[in-house]
């Protein structure tokens, strides 16, 4: 499993442990708060209504009769009293009174229970002993909507508990109450569970960011591309980042090293070997004409290791590149027009015809220095490869959002055996006219310029015949 799922996992799971937990406490406790909401203001209300009563009744003016027509005329009222969600119609309070022996003097309800024996509910009972007495009684035992709140008071005449009052209020409006609260608990439940996915698959993937530019600048520095160490903050990972970066230069300058003495050994050996041959016979007596032929061989082979050398140096001063250093805008059209003016004399040599398309709005950020090199190489090429009196066609336009700079020529193109090869270092075909190979190292510090730039460099043959390079640059 990965890292960044761990996490996900883990931060999903702590605030399941974190939420979960209490709204599912809070959904089960909501009906107990609601009905304790309930019961603060009966508790008031059965004291002011023992306390009147109890007034009436020391002076002699109780009237039952009376009490019941109070209650008649408030249980026959309409209401239309909007509570928040919940509509009142009617008042659904109940007042019941017993005597000091708990028998019903006064029901507010039903008449029909004067008399009755209520000294064993826990209300009356609790009461008559100077508690505070209170009961919930199912009216259905089977459905608990048809709870009924009941909260008593005593009634005290001259300092001694004359009776009871007791005031009875259903939970019907505290059951829709409930039904209104409850699905918003469930929608915030629900709202909260996406928030904590959606914030842990924040912090899964801000933890994890870091790890996944460092693996991803891992491979590409194993797929040999030009790549910056990312900037990952001042942490442990950032240490770590810095050991990796200076670990694979340690290792990547050893086997550079290795490489380029190997290569230019093995490059230098021949032309080494035609020097010290014609060496050997200058100290022979011969005509002139002779030892003038072979001190031009000395030369030749002389700038042959002069040229080798410099372009192995400026390689190896790209190849270590990390980054451009200089970047400018630069007219690509006019840039090529540059090298092709240096290229007059070569081009006149072999009569060769050039063919310019070019878009003269393309513009590029860049190393002007370096896209020089690397057009020059690409030109000089379709020069050296085509033949007397051909044509080379030089195209610039775009290609979405890059550029492609095309040069072709009527050469003999690449053979198959060398496509795979043609930008190794010092692999080069011999030249149609002459014979000679150059350096080999011309393509690679074109590709090498491109990848700098994060561009591309293609070699393709053409249908009919020579070849065609296509040089891309982002614009």
């Amino acid at each position: 499993m990965k890292l960044g799922t761990r996490i996900f996992i883990a931060y999903l799971l702590i605030f399941a442990a974190c939420f979960t937990y209490p709204i599912d406490r809070i959904a089960r406790d909501l009906r107990t708060r609601y009905v304790e909401g309930i019961e603060d203001p009966l508790v008031d209300h059965a004291n002011i209504l023992a306390a009147l009563v109890g007034t009436e009744m020391e002076d002699g003016r109780f009237d039952p009769d009376h009490l019941y027509r109070v209650f008649e005329h408030a249980y026959g009222r309409v209401l239309s009293a909007r509570l928040y969600d919940l509509l009142k119609t009617r008042v659904d309070l109940r007042v019941y009174i017993t005597d000091r022996a708990g028998r019903i003097t006064f029901d507010s309800e039903n008449r029909g229970t004067l008399g009755a024996d209520y000294s064993n509910w826990r209300d009356v009972w609790l009461t008559l002993q100077g508690s505070y007495g209170a009961r919930s009684t199912r009216q259905d035992p089977q459905d608990p909507a048809t709870t009924v709140l009941y909260v008593a008071a005593p009634i005290v005449v001259h300092g001694q508990i004359a009776g009871v009052l007791t005031v009875a209020k259903p939970t019907t409006n505290v059951n829709s109450f409930l039904k209104v609260a409850q699905p918003r608990i469930v929608r915030i439940g629900v709202f909260s569970a996406a928030a904590a996915i959606f914030l842990s698959l924040i912090v899964s993937f801000w933890i994890t960011r870091p790890i996944r530019r460092l693996t991803q600048y891992a491979h590409d520095v194993r797929e040999g591309k030009r790549v910056k160490l990312p900037k990952l903050g001042r942490s442990e990972l950032s240490d770590m980042a810095m050991a990796f970066e200076r670990m694979r230069e340690a290792l990547e300058g050893k086997k550079y090293v290795e490489q380029y003495v190997q290569t230019l050994t093995h490059e230098i050996k021949s032309p080494l070997s035609a020097i010290l041959g014609a060496a050997e016979l200058l100290e022979e007596d011969m005509p002139l004409e002779k030892r003038a032929q072979f001190l031009g061989n000395l030369r030749t082979e002389t700038h042959r290791i002069q040229d080798l050398v410099d372009r192995m140096l400026k390689l190896s001063e790209l190849e270590n590149k990390r980054m451009l250093e200089r970047v400018e805008r630069i007219s690509f059209a006019a840039l090529v027009r540059t090298v092709l003016e240096s290229k007059e004399a070569l081009l006149s040599q072999k009569s060769l015809h050039v063919e310019l398309d070019l878009d003269e709005e393309l513009f590029v950020k860049g190393d002007s220095f370096l896209l020089h090199q690397a057009v020059s190489n690409l030109i000089q090429n379709a020069i050296d490869f085509s033949p007397a009196h051909g044509r080379i066609a030089i195209t610039l336009q775009t290609n979405g959002k890059a550029l492609d700079l095309m040069v072709e020529d009527e050469g003999p193109g690449i053979p198959e055996y060398a496509r795979e090869k043609v930008f190794d270092k010092f692999f080069s075909l011999e030249r149609p006219d002459t014979g000679k190979k150059s350096t080999g190292l011309g393509l690679n510090l074109v590709r090498e310029v491109a990848h700098l730039h994060g561009g591309a460099i293609r070699l393709e043959n053409r249908a009919a015949r020579g070849l065609r390079a296509t040089f891309q640059l982002h614009v």
